[in-house]
């Protein structure tokens, strides 16, 4: 994608973030036209106060030198994130239902993509994009077994 679009690719590891201000330096020196990953944001640091009670939410900004819910969600879409030309951000989870709701509402998160296990049909798009076959003989056999397993597009692609 970073490529077709000719932008910057930036992978963003918020566990080596300091603190809010920290990830707003960030955005700011990165480039204008840039697509910014952070993978498994679920396990990156707590998105929710759980210590807090359900009435206190993280909102203001947390001077303990860890980055808040508060910073990520001005990082998404605050004042800051507007400056340059067009961002992407992606996210990664395998848990979405741990993430906030603030931060999967439209404007923040506006597509959500479910990755899921192959199924028959992503199993012969890949055979063609890697092998360049449309048919074989083991096709259904293969498939067979894809419905009876859970297999990642990755996993198979990998064998």
């Amino acid at each position: 994608m970073s490529n077709h679009l000719k932008f910057d690719i930036y992978n963003l590891d918020l566990t080596n973030i300091q603190n809010d201000s920290h990830l707003r330096f960030f955005l700011l020196g990165m480039s204008s036209r840039a697509v910014i990953l952070v993978e498994d944001i679920d396990c990156s640091f707590k998105l929710k106060n759980w210590d807090l009670p359900e009435d206190q939410t993280q909102t203001q900004g947390d001077h303990s030198g860890k980055v808040t819910l508060s910073g990520l969600l001005n990082f998404v879409d605050g004042f800051y994130s507007c400056c340059g030309e067009g961002r992407i951000m992606i996210f990664t989870t395998n848990y979405k239902e741990r993430l906030d709701p603030a931060l999967l509402r439209p404007g923040r998160m506006d597509m959500h993509i479910c990755l899921s296990y192959c199924n028959a049909s992503v199993f012969d798009q890949l055979a063609f994009n890697y092998l360049g076959l449309h048919h074989h003989h083991l096709f259904d056999e293969i498939k067979q077994l894809i419905e009876v397993i859970e297999v990642t597009p990755a996993e198979l692609g990998g064998s």
